[in-house]
């Protein structure tokens, strides 16, 4: 039976595969904005109960969205938060996770952080008593985790780029973070699909983002990367797990005149955004979090829990895959355009 062929050389079966893909992402984005609905007449407080929010960093968008967004529903519902950022620094981390559990507070939150850094003391913490919730770490110590669906989220944008390089090609990969969970299971994701298109291949030795200083050096390996493949068509995206090197590597696309490349991302930083709304930039797709409603999410599950409530595992908060077409939709939905 033979198999029609798109403009951009995919199959029909594959278009499907995509379109069902796009359909997630398009219902999740249904949900973008709205409140959790709780049980009728539930009254979510922390009054008298202090509550511990330990930050890896702020210095990234969604990591101060739920930062913030935290510190403020603790405060909203009654609470004392005992705020803490670590500023990148994993023996920072550690320090503050110790002087946490000396507090004895009623409940820690931890936002990120590498697993192998901060689990043994979110297992003192729960040792002691006090107990452990997580966003974005995928920890065995902790009640429950608030994210986004990092499946999906890993797939969705997978498939996007797939479709846009027509189903062939050089990529290039960030992939530094490999201990963090959620960049983990978006990287192996992204070699899941990857599998199914042979004509696909990821460049090797794939490419390590860091931090600090994560624009710079995204522009420095890329333009690096551009004079090794020198010839249009030598590469065809580059991808990221966050969308912090993918804006240095967007940037560098844009120095170099190589903006036949396109890059992806995830977060849904504002001004990623702002390149994907314009047609010439070569940023190709970004899945937007939402990390203040992560933030505020954790912490009603922090208020439940106290209150007797049981939580589940994992509590996930939409995300929505933007791209050139309806970027103007997803950042009008956030809120953010």
């Amino acid at each position: 039976m033979s198999i029609e062929k798109s403009e951009n050389g995919l199959g029909r079966r594959d278009l499907l595969k995509l379109s069902a893909a796009a359909g997630v992402a398009v219902a999740g984005a249904s949900l973008i904005g709205q409140k959790p609905a709780f049980a009728a007449g539930e009254e979510l407080s922390l009054k008298g109960k202090r509550i511990a929010i330990s930050a890896t960093g702020t210095d990234h968008f969604f990591d101060l969205q739920a930062y913030n967004a935290q510190i403020e529903e603790v405060k909203r519902i009654g609470g004392e938060p005992i705020a803490v950022d670590a500023g990148r620094n994993d023996g920072k981390l550690v320090s503050q996770l110790q002087t946490l559990i000396a507090q004895k507070p009623d409940a820690i939150v931890q936002i990120l952080g590498t697993l192998s850094v901060i689990d043994p003391w979110l297992k003192k913490a729960r040792d002691a008593g006090i107990p452990v919730l997580t966003v974005d770490v995928g920890s065995t110590n902790s009640i429950n985790n608030t994210t986004s669906d990092n499946w999906g989220i890993g797939k969705d944008l997978a498939l996007q780029l797939v479709s846009d390089i027509g189903g062939e090609g050089n990529i290039v990969v960030f992939n530094g973070f490999y201990g963090v969970t959620p960049c983990a299971i978006r990287y192996d994701q992204l070699v899941n699909v990857v599998k199914y298109f042979p004509k696909v291949k990821i460049l090797q030795p794939e490419l390590r983002d860091v931090i600090p200083n994560t624009v710079q050096d995204a522009f420095t390996q890329i333009t690096a990367i551009l004079n090794k493949y020198p010839e249009k068509g030598s590469i065809k995206a580059i991808w990221s797990a966050w969308d912090i090197p993918q804006l240095g590597a967007t940037q560098a696309l844009e120095a170099a005149g190589r903006t036949e490349i396109r890059t992806y991302g995830v977060d849904g930083s504002p001004e990623v955004l702002q390149l994907i709304a314009d047609p010439n930039s070569p940023a190709g797709a970004d899945v937007a979090q939402q990390p203040a409603e992560i933030g505020r999410t954790a912490i009603r599950n922090v208020a439940k829990l106290l209150a007797g409530q049981t939580l589940p595992r994992e509590t996930y908060v939409p995300a929505l895959l933007a791209n050139k077409t309806n970027v103007g939709e997803v950042t009008k939905k956030l809120g953010i355009g």
